[in-house]
């Protein structure tokens, strides 16, 4: 074991007393308004007059111009590993909370560099890896609260949350004032800052709580190496104590989380400034925020220019896989990346407490529909992996319209219609999942061509692809919405029908569907979710 290894694991009072010091970073520059291919905007437009969120897909290959028929063919690649996976899905994560993609991938970089000068042992390394690579796991989770808490765009608070120093009473202060009710009068502004401190310490234990369990309990799903859910279980809490949700400190944070604290903190510092004002916030919190072990062995390679500079291309996932420990690989055989889509899609339906269940719902009437139709257990198997990812995209919505309780103007609405070409995007960086991109993106797709994004119509939407499209509909009418109640099933099928006479709708799936249907899930035969 290393020097630095044993020191980290030692007694806190073996090492240096806590500063009290606060450190207040310089403002971050406004995120590049860069674009997506045909004039699309890259960066998210999020319930507020001139809001920009910094929602980046750096490097992505054009969508609009890539033909239906390429999409169907994309090769599947066997003996995947779960680290190409999940690290693809990442860049999900990153855009929930108002990060620029690759987020979590270039603090997987930085958090196993830091592993290199400790000495972790190949075992120890493995679980670091996962807990770095998804830590964000429960991000998604707390979207709502935030966004109701603040009256604002949660992507864009997150962001700044992170750049804040919010142990100090004058820096929160300052953070819940600009990110208030944006638009509204400083009166108005002062009031929700009012408001937002008498309840400081019961909502923010409230919403990291709800946050790192929720992590943990999908990291448990997934069966990643011992110490993953406990290190993301632990992320937020500080050397000093004064963390959430547990208060723990010292050598009574797990190491997993430590190192993961400290590499998301200086990989968000760095985007959003630059290096040198990284390592300046890291020292600047250092025996308060962050292991003082932990900040001496960052300094080691500060000068590292290429190292640094390489994070930049980070996103290509390339440098990732060469970090995960060689004789540690999980490879996936069809059981674990059915969990995977299960686990996503638990993250997907968190983000917002009207669709708790959306995606899995969708998945069940998808599935159930496409037996009556007679598909093979093979499509059945790809159907429910789409249609479980097919919401993916709404990660990167703010509450602000996905709660909306009224209709969306044209600005909201434009933004909600992104929500299909980022689930295409991201679905098509894993290797296993490209097969079924364009019929998970294609939801949203009508016969007529009037759906977007891609404006498919008749025989360029595959039938698996229409079959979601009708579950989606049939689950989001029957579902509570925050402005309407759920509709009967009666109300349902009328609707159905009439958007089959319109053609937009497969008129095959929708009588399927209507052999079947009693209601969602919750009342339907056991027999039937099982099956599914």
């Amino acid at each position: 074991m290393s020097s630095h290894l044993l020191a980290l694991t030692s007694t806190a009072s073996a090492l240096h007393r806590p500063s009290t010091a606060h450190w207040t970073a310089p403002v971050a520059a406004p995120a590049p308004a860069v674009s997506l291919p045909e004039a699309s905007p890259d960066v998210l437009v999020g319930g507020q007059a001139g809001a920009t969120s910094p929602l980046i897909f750096p490097n992505s290959r054009a969508v609009k111009g890539t033909s239906a028929k390429e999409l169907r063919e994309d090769t599947v690649v066997e003996g995947v590993r779960l680290s190409e996976v999940v690290g693809a899905l990442s860049f999900a994560l990153d855009i929930t909370e108002g990060q620029p993609m690759g987020h979590a991938v270039r603090t997987t970089l930085i958090g196993m560099r830091l592993a290199d000068h400790l000495g972790v042992s190949d075992s120890q390394r493995s679980a670091l890896f996962y807990t770095l690579l998804l830590k964000d796991l429960g991000c998604s989770s707390n979207a709502a609260r935030l966004s109701s808490l603040f009256g604002a765009d949660d992507r864009l608070v997150k962001h700044a949350y992170k750049l804040t120093d919010w142990t100090s009473a004058t820096d929160t202060a300052k953070y819940v004032f600009k990110h208030s009710v944006p638009g509204h009068s400083k009166v108005a502004k002062a009031w929700r800052t009012l408001m937002i401190g008498l309840r400081k310490e019961e909502s923010e234990a409230e919403i990291i709580q709800t946050r790192c369990e929720r992590g943990a309990d999908i990291a448990r799903m997934l069966h990643l190496p011992n110490g993953v859910a406990e290190g993301i279980r632990a992320l937020d809490e500080h050397w000093d104590g004064e963390g959430k949700p547990f208060g723990l400190s010292g050598s009574g944070i797990p190491m997993l989380s430590r190192i993961a604290g400290l590499a998301q903190t200086v990989e968000v510092f760095a985007s959003a400034f630059d290096v040198r004002t990284a390592y300046e916030m890291a020292h600047a919190r250092r025996s308060r925020w962050f292991d003082p072990v932990l900040v001496d062995c960052l300094d080691a390679f500060q000068m590292d220019a290429e190292f640094w500079g390489s994070l930049r291309h980070a996103d290509t996932l390339a440098a990732l896989h060469a970090k995960e420990p060689e004789d540690q690989i999980i490879r996936l055989d069809d059981a674990r990346l059915d969990s995977v889509a299960e686990a996503f899609a638990r993250v997907i339906d968190a983000k917002s407490p009207f669709t708790a269940t959306h995606s899995q719902n969708v998945a069940t009437i998808a599935v159930t529909t496409g037996a009556a139709m007679g598909l093979e257990a093979n499509e059945l198997r790809t159907l429910k992996r789409a249609a479980l990812l097919h919401d993916i995209g709404k990660l990167g919505v703010s509450n602000i319209i996905l709660d909306k309780p009224s209709s969306l103007d044209a600005v909201e609405y434009e933004t909600m219609r992104q929500h299909t070409r980022f689930t295409l995007e991201i679905l098509k960086r894993v290797s296993r999942f490209r097969q079924f991109a364009a019929t998970a993106a294609a939801h949203h797709e009508r016969l007529d061509g009037s759906g977007y994004h891609l404006g498919l119509k008749g025989d360029e939407i595959g039938k698996l692809a229409r079959i979601i499209a009708v579950a989606d509909v049939t689950e989001a009418l029957s579902a509570n919405r925050p402005y309407r109640g759920g509709m009967s099933v009666a109300q349902v099928t009328g609707i159905l029908d009439s958007l089959v006479a319109k053609q937009h709708l497969d008129g095959s799936a929708t009588e399927a569907l209507k052999g079947w249907f009693t209601g969602l899930p919750g009342a339907l035969p056991q027999e039937i979710v099982q099956a599914a």
